[in-house]
């Protein structure tokens, strides 16, 4: 027998009982299948998965998307606040805007026509007593619009992180519900914004009654020209300061309306979410607020250059023509500045809130939060509120 007789396999005996083996494939070769036993698959043979296995919709689109956002998305979400739910945003803003030019006129023009009816019927020895005694009546008359312009500024602010939060996760709140979710937080709020106008307030204060301190102490007009220009380089460091501090705690507002907490647990909250993110919260906030500014110049000014211009043309002579259209110019800037105002300051409040829940997205998986209150709300499931820290979520939702 040769070697390649050797080299041959031998192939696997019978299996007991008489079965034939399937077929013997040689090494190398590619074995032969039979064609299946069942045919094509019938239509309607496979039931569809039911229980939690089912097919649900994607979550509804919302006002933010569900996931950490880019800048220019963060940039125009802002101004998309005003078109989804444009009637109770933009009311609410024009409300404050209102109330608060109410109040500044209310308490101004019945002293201004005092003060000038009594400069015009007084003697010259009496004139600068009351003009003294107006400037005072000035100083302490202001504290009324200012409380009135907190509290409005307060209340626009704690409807503005309703209306993002709500918005977010695809409800459109009414002008009632979204008043009275802000209302809820509006003690802390207004807390908070005496604060801080009180630090502002104060160290201006400080400023420049040092320079008036020191003018009266040193006449000189070098010393006072020194002092002036320390006083000024102290304002412009002051102003950096404010301008790092302030975007620290932006956050403060929204922490204290979404997560309920005080003003002192805000502040720490606000200081944690931003560390990181600084310069992108410093940039957004200095070019919404650039952007906002460039619109208000555009639209308001030409109206009073072109008033001016008109007036100048029509009566030469400063005339009744004239004076006419100075006020009616006058009031159609004012009535300008007022809606500008209220779109300034609805935009504003909102890209605090955007800003806020995108740091909890990337920080904190807000967003994975996000998408399971809205799938549990959409199939009918017992939701919590999906903006408390996961150590304070309770039993019943109050965005559902």
């Amino acid at each position: 027998m040769s070697d390649h007789d050797w080299a041959q396999p031998v192939p696997p005996p019978l299996p007991p009982g008489g079965a034939a083996p399937p077929p013997y494939v040689p090494p190398g070769a590619t074995p032969q299948y039979p064609p299946p036993a069942y045919g094509p698959p019938t239509p309607g043979a496979w039931p569809p998965p039911a229980g939690p296995q089912a097919w649900t919709p994607p979550p509804r689109p919302g006002l933010l998307p569900l996931r950490p956002m880019g800048f220019g998305t963060l940039l125009w979400a802002p101004f998309r606040t005003l078109r989804r739910n444009p009637a109770p945003v933009f009311g609410t803003g024009l409300v404050v805007q209102l109330v608060s030019a109410v109040a500044t006129a209310a308490v101004f023009v019945p002293l201004f026509v005092w003060v000038f009816g009594r400069v015009e019927s007084a003697s010259a020895a009496d004139v600068d007593a009351i003009l003294s005694g107006a400037v005072g009546w000035v100083i302490l008359l202001s504290l009324v619009p200012i409380a009135i312009s907190v509290v409005a500024g307060a209340f626009l602010q704690g409807v503005m992180v309703v209306e993002v939060a709500s918005g977010t996760i695809g409800e459109r709140l009414s002008f009632g519900a979204l008043w009275r979710r802000a209302a809820a937080r509006i003690w802390p709020l207004i807390g908070w914004t005496l604060i801080v106008g009180a630090i502002v307030g104060g160290v201006f204060a400080l400023v420049v009654g040092a320079v008036i301190a020191v003018a009266v102490i040193f006449p000189d007009p070098a010393t006072v020209l020194a002092v002036v220009l320390i006083a000024v380089a102290a304002l412009l460091g002051l102003g950096v300061l404010g301008a790092w501090l302030g975007t620290k705690l932006a956050l403060v507002p929204s922490v204290i309306v979404l997560e309920r907490s005080g003003v002192l647990t805000a502040v720490r909250r606000s200081w944690a979410l931003t560390n990181g993110n600084f310069w992108r919260t410093f940039g957004l906030i200095l070019l919404v607020g650039l952007i906002l500014s460039f619109a208000a110049q555009v639209v308001v000014q030409p109206v009073s250059f072109l008033g001016a211009i008109l007036a100048m043309l029509l009566d030469p002579t400063v005339g009744e023509a004239y004076q006419a259209i100075s006020i009616g110019t006058t009031v159609a800037a004012l009535v300008l500045s007022v809606l500008i105002g209220a779109i300034t300051s609805v935009v504003q409040a909102a890209l605090i809130a955007v800003i806020y829940i995108d740091l909890r997205m990337r920080t904190e998986g807000l967003d994975l939060e996000l998408e399971r209150h809205v799938e549990a709300r959409d199939a009918g499931r017992p939701t919590t509120d999906p903006y408390l820290p996961a150590s304070e979520q309770g039993p019943v939702a109050t965005w559902s």
